[in-house]
């Protein structure tokens, strides 16, 4: 006898929207994710917190740059308070999925499934034998680590670390000039730091239309980001209290 009607590996996006309508259309569901919070990468370490971060860091630009008829003096950022927002609004999107869970009675299990057979899986963490008679992987992915980046999570960071350093840095370097590379080049040039996009080919955001890349660079660096297109990288190594690009 099968576990699960439907079983689902993975509950970012893909897999907590199909085991919710799954479940709603009466299916027996079950979901195997091995973070604690679900949502995903999107969710909890992507497009949700640099959305909150950069609605934020826009308005303290604005007031920075000066508002028509009013002088703003003394302006501090409260990056403590600034992150713990960022955290709040992702634990509410993730309390949110949860509820759902619970309403359409999903069944959660916590930990890394490894196939035993067609049909069935093994949750490793836990030695849960797992049946259904469809499963559904839906694992999403992780960061490309190049081999030519040493990263450490602390000098050398992927997008996770970087929408949460405990301070701003003095200067940032951001190595692809695609959609988050920007988001976080901004949040952090908005809240202090001086930045610099490096992309290997001949323009940011090349996977978006010319007219509009071309559009999104004069407003960032009219912003005051740098920004450096046709820039091959061959090395990122932690260095000292920085670290060094080749």
């Amino acid at each position: 006898m099968y576990s699960y009607d439907l079983l689902v590996i993975g509950a970012g996006p893909g897999g907590y929207v199909a085991a919710i309508r799954a479940a709603q259309l009466g299916m027996k569901v079950g979901v195997v994710e091995k973070e604690k919070a679900l949502g995903g990468t999107c969710l909890r370490v992507g497009c949700i917190p640099s959305k909150a971060l950069l609605e934020t860091t826009e308005r303290i630009y604005e007031v920075k740059k000066g508002l028509i008829g009013a002088r703003v003096q003394g302006l501090e950022v409260d990056l403590p308070a600034l992150l713990a927002h960022k955290d709040k609004v992702v634990q509410a999107n993730t309390q949110g999925i949860e509820f759902l869970f619970k309403k359409n009675g999903i069944a959660r299990h916590l930990g890394t499934a490894r196939f035993l057979s067609e049909r069935k899986v093994l949750v490793e963490e836990t030695g849960e034998e797992l049946e259904a008679r469809f499963i559904l992987i839906a694992t999403g992915s992780a960061p490309l680590i190049p081999p030519w980046a040493e990263v450490d999570g602390e000098r050398v960071v992927t997008s996770t670390e970087a929408l949460a350093f405990p301070e701003v840095p003095e200067r940032l370097l951001v190595v692809g000039g695609g959609v988050i590379g920007l988001e976080l080049g901004v949040v952090w040039h908005r809240l202090g730091a001086e930045v610099t996009i490096l992309e290997y080919l001949d323009r940011i955001l090349p996977t978006m239309d010319g007219e509009v890349s071309r559009a999104a660079e004069r407003v960032f660096k009219k912003e005051g980001l740098e920004i450096r297109t046709g820039v091959r990288v061959t090395a990122v190594l932690p260095a000292g209290k920085g670290a060094r690009v080749e």
